[in-house]
This record gives C-alpha cells, structure tokens and sequence, in this order.
C-alpha cells in the first residue's frame, strides 16, 4: 500500500533503470520498480539520444518508479527541463498524471510521467517506435522497426 508522501513515476527511457540517468537520478530513492504500460505515441529524438511520449492511444512499455517523498519531482523536472510555474510552450516536456496498467492490463493507479506535444517531436525529427519500447542499450537492433515521422 502506498503512502501519502510515496510517489510513482511512470519512465520510458533514460531514467528505467539500466539506462544511463537512472543511478543519477534515481539511484538509493527508488522504493519499487514495476513493469507498466501507458497510452501514448513513443518517438526515438536521434539528435538527443533519448525519447519522447506524445499523446495517443499505442501502448508504451515502461517501468513504474515509487518514491518515498515527492521532493523527487524536484530533480525529475530538472533533467526533463520542466518548471511547474513555467507556461507550457517554455517547458521541453510537461509533467502530467496519467492512469498506468500492469503488462497483464490490470490498474496501477493515476501517476506522473513527461510528455511532450507532437508537434515537438516532429520539429525534433522524432522517429516512431510503433512497439512502444526504448532502450538506449540496444538503439541498433531498433533501427529496422522505426519508420520516420512524415
């Protein structure tokens, strides 16, 4: 059962655990780590080296994060270039609660994840990852199921 401070964050790529910001950001805070689905368009950002979820109805593969303390957002919001105070237009992604399922489709629960607006990912020249999985780890053997965004 969750705590009131405890916090879920729903992550897609860098910050899953293995990929390269995870131990940073998350390192010795992390409470318990679960596969999850969430709705949405997953996007490969080849100039940046990471991904980018826009709004949709795919299925993206990820992993659920729980926290002890929200001051954990603090930290998430500065490598994903986000202020709370900032209008959206000025924020690279946007924080938003959304409802996660486990692989087998039960409900996880409303938790944050970043998103950003598609028209984002296009001018960054997104690439589309129709399977709804990221992995930095293996970017070459993804190569073949991307299709450019036209």
């Amino acid at each position: 059962m969750m705590s009131e401070a405890e916090v879920q964050v729903f992550v897609y790529g860098t910050l899953k655990p293995g990929e390269k910001y995870h131990e940073a950001y998350c390192g010795g805070t992390v409470l318990a780590a679960a596969a999850a689905i969430a709705p949405g368009q997953l996007f490969h950002l080849p100039r940046q080296g990471y991904p980018a979820l826009a709004p949709g109805r795919d299925r993206v593969q990820g992993i659920l994060l729980s926290f002890a303390s929200p001051t954990i957002l603090a930290r998430l919001d500065s490598l994903e270039d986000y202020d709370p105070q900032a209008a959206p237009e000025q924020n690279f992604y946007q924080r938003e609660r959304c409802e996660v399922r486990s692989p087998d489709g039960s409900p996880l629960g409303e938790v944050w994840l970043y998103r950003m607006a598609l028209a984002q990912i296009q001018a960054l020249g997104g690439v589309y990852l129709p399977a709804g999985v990221w992995s930095g780890r293996d970017r070459e053997t993804q190569q073949h199921r991307e299709h450019r965004l036209s």
